[in-house]
Formats: C-alpha cells, structure tokens, sequence
C-alpha cells in the first residue's frame, strides 16, 4: 500500500515562522511535524511505500528525509507549479504508477492519537476523516447523509450545514480518483481534491465518513495553532530525566529534560514541559507548564517562559519573559526583552495574517518571532506582533507593529524601520 504526503505549500499564513523552514519541518516537541506523520506510517505494516510531493524549501525536507530510517522506501516528488491538492495527488499517482489504496495525508495536520489513524486503516474500506470544530466557516465542511456516507464537501460556507470539517485525511482506491479526476479549475486557478471527492461521490463511489474526537485534531494553519499543537502533544508525555539537574533546581509535573541538558541550581521547573538536547536552563530561571525548548538553546538568569516554544538554539540569557509566544530557531534576546501576552481591555489578541487582520481567539498571545532575530536590552513586543526573519529591534524599543524580515527596528517615540541588507545571511 502506499501513502502520500501533501507537503508542498509555502505556509504563507504561518509566517514569519515558515520563512526558514518548510511547514513540514515546523517542531511539535522539537521533532518536525513530517516526522510524527512518517512514524506514524512506520507503524501501518502495509505501507511499502510513501510520495511526499514537496516544492517549497524542498532541499530542506530531502536532506531531513535522508538522515530517517524508515521500513518504507520515501519518495520525493517536486510538485513545480503549486496548482492545488488535486493536482499534487493527481501527478502522485500517475509519476508512481498507485493503482491501488493509497493513504493520503495533507502535511499540515496533528492528531494526538496517531493509532488510530492504523485502526482505521486495517478496516480496508474508504474513507474520509472528519472533525468537529468551533468554526467550522474556515474549513471544507463535510456534508454526510443518514448512513454517514460521505456526500461532498462545502468550502467555507457563510452558514454552515454542521461543524463537521475535512480533516485532511483520506484512504481511497487510486482508480476511483483517476476515473473521477476530469473536473473544473476553482476560482483560485488550482484543481482542488475536494472536488474530485465531491465527483467521486456523486458517482456512486461509496466513501464512509470517520469522525475523529474533538481536541484530538488540529490543522496548523495559523501561528497559535502551532502552540495549541505542542500543547496537544505535552497532555501525552511522562516525567523522563536524561540531562542533568542540579542540587537546589526543582522539578515538578510531568517533565521531560533531553541527553545533555543542564537544569541549573534555583531553576523552577512546572509540568507539562518539554526540554530537548543539549540545553542549559538556569541557573534561577522559571519555566512554567506548556512549555517546549528546544535542542541547543540557552535560558538564563531569570528568564521565566510560559505556555511557549522555544525553538533550536535560541538565547535568552537573562532577565526577560516569554508568555504564549513562538521563538524560531537561532534568536537572540538581550536582556530585559519583555513579550506582553494581554491586552488591557482583555479582549482576544489579533495577528495580521496574509494582509488581515484576525483574532486568535486567545486571551492571550505573545509575540511570534522569525528565525535569527535579534532584540538590544529592554526591547518590549506587544500581544501579537510578529518579527520577521533577519531582523533587529534597537535597546529600549516598544514594538506595537509587525516588523518585516531583514529591517532594523528603532523607537524614537514612533517605530522606525530601515531595511538592513548587511544583515542578509
């Protein structure tokens, strides 16, 4: 049986968090969201084979792909011109000649189960996987009739039929997609596989309908959603101690702390954390429940970190705090660098995504910071700005604005943005 992974998109709505990486590579617990999907096939004996079409970043998944070891031959396949998940699927099985089931899974999902994901498989009958959701406007909302057989999809209707949603999973006879692949372009210009489910169905195929747990699903489509994912993850972990923890550090909860970590004396520890390799915490340091640091990073002198991630090589080496925000890889915070997670009138944080305004529907929400930023001392970030990649904010700013990748950032009572092409890497 084979299996693909649809790992092709630019992750436009995730930045500045995608500028560096790919989507797939994104970290839930430290390891890449790729990885969780792959492992998860490892354990689905059939699969012999899986076809992950990327574009995007490519060269980053090949080389993170060749250093796997898994009991299935992987294949990348460059979709070139991203025309839709239709036409990614479509080019899947026909360069790989799939004539039989196929296990599709879009690359931009998490399940806190992914067992189930086999058992459904063995039951060897067709199926699309659905989920409820609060909103489901946002989503592809499933239409189902009494038998729960599948009937079609409606994308983001105004009014929808249900809350249930296409969760992005799929097991269906590669034959039945070719025979019903002869559709119409969507007003976007992109051939979209919701469509040709949509076909399938109103030709007879029989595709049933599997409904996942709410709370167990979630489509990493935005940035809180990669919090909401590592938190997700951090409700399965059990207290595991491979590093090393002082005398006078104290940890409590469930904990996980990677080979060659120190926890520092006076560090204050609170569960569900998730601390990866090589890592120094403390000494004196607070790290609060829902938080996630990641391989190779340094928090300080009293830093506290709450309900965040931290990702690779981070430096936050005293006196700051991190509340509800996403870190990238290789960022460094001077010290005093403050992230606010609340509005005074305690309203939800919005964020700019692709040009709109939106709420998050957070409380609270800190900052989202790109890959290799640098901030001077006491520099304060606003609930839900966003700092792209590249970039420096000058000691003492107040960010109140999202700041572009590769700018220098001063405050002179209003921000000040030049572009800082010496910075380029």
């Amino acid at each position: 049986m084979k299996a693909i992974i649809l790992a092709a998109g630019k992750g436009l709505r995730l930045r500045p968090i995608t500028e560096t990486r790919p989507k797939p590579l994104i970290p839930v617990l430290c390891k890449p969201l790729l990885q969780w999907q792959l492992e998860a096939l490892a354990g689905i004996n059939e699969v012999d084979e899986v076809v992950i079409v990327v574009s995007y970043l490519k060269e980053q998944v090949e080389q993170f792909v060749g250093k796997l070891n898994m009991p299935f031959k992987i294949t990348l396949l460059d979709q070139g011109e991203e025309l839709g998940t239709g036409d990614a699927i479509l080019k899947a099985i026909r360069k790989r000649g799939i004539d039989g089931k196929i296990l599709i899974i879009y690359g931009d999902i998490f399940l806190k189960d992914w067992n189930e994901l086999k058992q459904l498989v063995l039951t060897r009958k067709d199926f699309i996987v659905g989920v409820e959701v609060d909103n489901p406007s946002d989503y592809g909302v499933i239409v189902v009739d009494e038998y729960n057989s599948f009937k079609g999809i409606i994308e983001k209707p105004a009014i929808p039929p249900s809350n249930l949603i296409n969760a992005g999973l799929y097991f269906l006879d590669a034959r039945d997609i070719l025979k019903h692949s002869d559709i119409e372009l969507s007003p976007r210009g992109e051939l979209e596989f919701t469509d040709i489910l949509s076909s399938m169905a109103r030709n007879g195929v029989e595709i049933k309908v599997y409904q996942l747990s709410k709370g167990k699903w979630i489509d990493i489509g935005k940035p809180w959603h990669l919090l909401d994912a590592n938190k997700m993850a951090l409700e399965n972990i059990s207290t595991k101690i491979i590093g090393s923890i002082e005398p006078g550090a104290h940890v409590h909860g469930r904990v996980f702390v990677g080979e060659g970590t120190i926890v520092k004396s006076g560090t204050y520890i609170e569960g569900p954390v998730y601390i990866g390799k090589n890592t120094v915490i403390g000494p004196n340091a607070y790290i609060r429940p829902y938080s996630v640091i990641c391989d190779g990073s340094k928090i300080g002198f009293s830093v506290e970190v709450k309900s965040s991630l931290i990702m690779e090589k981070v430096h936050i080496s005293h006196l700051s705090y991190v509340g509800d925000s996403i870190i990238c890889e290789n960022v460094n915070f001077g010290a005093g660098t403050i992230t606010a997670n609340l509005r005074f009138d305690d309203k939800p944080v919005k964020m700019n995504i692709k040009g709109r305004r939106e709420s998050s529907g957070r409380r609270k929400l800190g900052a989202i910071v790109g890959a290799y930023v640098k901030t001077g001392i006491n520099v304060s970030l606003m609930p839900g700005v966003k700092i792209g990649s590249y970039s420096w904010i000058a000691p003492g700013a107040i960010v109140y604005k999202d700041i572009p990748p590769r700018s220098f950032y001063r405050w002179m009572g209003i921000g000040y943005i030049e572009n800082l092409k010496e910075n380029e890497k």
